[in-house]
């Protein structure tokens, strides 16, 4: 019989352990020698995915910023488009207010502002605009390659520019209506959109003095600023046409033999009413366009913009409706249409700068300064301006372009700004509306010396329509 020796339990104990511990040895042996192929077969499949990733990161921000300078690029031609619109607006407005026999003439003229506009900025307008100088730049003779990049298209910054040009040429029309040579004509608006409105331009938006402007040191205050043109517009269309108005001299009946003036009613005040709607609507690319951007922080500034721009309209139709009720005995419906005219105009220099409660009381002043404004001119100044032209551009242009001296929410006279940022908006619109008023006084005068810029008697009375163009708007 066999016999076996017993096995204590320690023995068996520590037997197990050191089989366990050996075990554990060879295996961590292996996982090592195995973990690093592992290993770096796992860090190439991170680094596919990763790589990818990255460049995908990237391509997504250049696409954003691609998609943001489209979207921008868009609302600026979307804007110029309005702004555009309002030429029609501008024509049925001075028809309305003018008699029907001048009918296609006043169409007419309209109509050659923007072609001769189109044509005389691209080839020596935005040069002298844009271009380098602090006077002015170089006429650019249609090239668009002179050192002006400001991030977007340039071609489509120049439709922008030029339908803005053509807005300065075509205020001047209204208050020479019913006694101008067309011919005459013919050379002013050329000399309006290719010289004089882009010498004061450059001045301002073309980064010349004006837009760097300081009296007193002030470095938190950047220069002269008009956002939208209430003075590089508007009042130099309006201090053009006052010049423009006085050489002529006033329409046949308009003043008795002791001075007293008489009115002399438009023919259709629908139309009239209809061309202010136009206006009315273009406007809203004129000033939220300006700001050239819709993407990022633009969406807000363009709402803010939209707001004061509607609020201005609105207070200056309520006030010119309201002043004209206590003054006149009759809420007057064209004196109404000059007074949101007026608001609108008033609001352009700083519909980027003041709060929505600023833009109405901008509104409300100048609609009561237009209806004074237009009786001053009337019977002081003895100046026969059809449609009010002078009034609503040149005198509500220079209000609104102070007024943003008085109410910016930043720099504002009233919100603690001191008196600095409203001097140098008194220096840029009277040093702006001098250039306007002396330049156009200065080329009707040659004008009608050399050539006569006055109708025959005969015209005036039968009308420009026939006579000018050989055909009648109405028949």
């Amino acid at each position: 019989m066999k016999t076996y020796s017993k096995i204590s339990p320690v023995k068996r104990m520590a037997f197990v352990w050191m089989a366990v511990i050996g075990f554990s040895f060879v295996t961590s042996l292996y996982a090592q020698e195995e973990a690093v192929p592992v290993a770096e077969e796992v860090l190439t499949v991170v680094e596919e995915v990763v790589a990818p990733a990255e460049e995908a990161a990237f391509v997504t921000a250049d696409s954003l910023a691609d998609l943001a300078a489209s979207l921008d690029t868009v609302w600026m031609l979307l804007a110029a488009m309005l702004v555009f619109f309002m030429q029609p607006g501008f024509a049925l407005v001075e028809a309305g207010f003018t008699r029907t026999k001048n009918t296609a003439n006043i169409l007419m003229k309209n109509f050659v502002d923007f072609i001769t506009g189109s044509l005389l900025f691209i080839a020596t307008g935005f040069g002298i605009m844009f271009g380098a100088g602090k006077f002015m730049g170089a006429p650019n003779w249609f090239s668009l390659d002179f050192g002006f990049d400001m991030g977007l298209p340039i071609e489509g910054f120049l439709v922008f520019q030029t339908v803005f040009a053509a807005t300065a040429a075509t205020i001047v029309s209204g208050a020479m209506a019913e006694r101008t040579k067309f011919s005459m004509y013919l050379f002013y608006t050329i000399l309006i959109s290719g010289i004089i409105y882009p010498i004061s331009g450059h001045w301002t938006w073309g980064g010349g003095w004006l837009s760097s402007l300081n009296l007193m040191g002030d470095e938190a205050i950047a220069g002269f600023h008009d956002f939208a043109g209430s003075t590089i517009v508007h009042s130099v269309g309006g201090w053009i046409a006052l010049a423009g108005a006085a050489v002529l001299g006033p329409r046949i009946g308009k003043y008795g033999k002791e001075g007293k003036s008489k009115a002399i009613p438009g023919h259709n005040l629908t139309i009239a009413a209809l061309g202010v709607f136009i206006l009315w609507f273009g406007w809203f690319g004129f000033n939220p366009g300006s700001q050239l951007g819709a993407s990022g922080e633009s969406k807000v500034a363009i709402s803010h913009v939209f707001l004061t721009t509607n609020l201005a309209a609105a207070g200056g139709g309520l006030a010119a409706l309201l002043t004209a009720w206590l003054k006149y005995r009759k809420p007057s419906l064209s004196l109404t249409l000059n007074g949101i005219l007026a608001g609108l105009v008033g609001i352009t220099a700083g519909c980027d700068a003041v709060s929505p409660a600023g833009a109405l009381i901008i509104g409300v002043l100048a609609g009561i300064v237009m209806i004074f404004a237009v009786e001053f001119i009337d019977k002081v100044l003895k100046i026969d301006d059809p449609v009010g032209a002078s009034s609503v551009h040149g005198v509500c242009g220079l209000l609104g372009t102070l007024c943003v001296g008085l109410f910016a929410t930043d720099g504002g006279l009233f919100y603690g700004g001191g008196v600095e940022f409203l001097a140098i908006q008194a220096v840029g619109a009277l040093t702006i509306g001098a250039w306007a008023i002396g330049a156009g006084f200065v080329i009707f005068k040659s004008l009608d010396l050399i050539f006569g810029i006055r109708v025959s008697k005969r015209i005036e009375e039968e009308g420009l329509d026939v006579y000018e163009h050989g055909e009648a708007a109405y028949n």
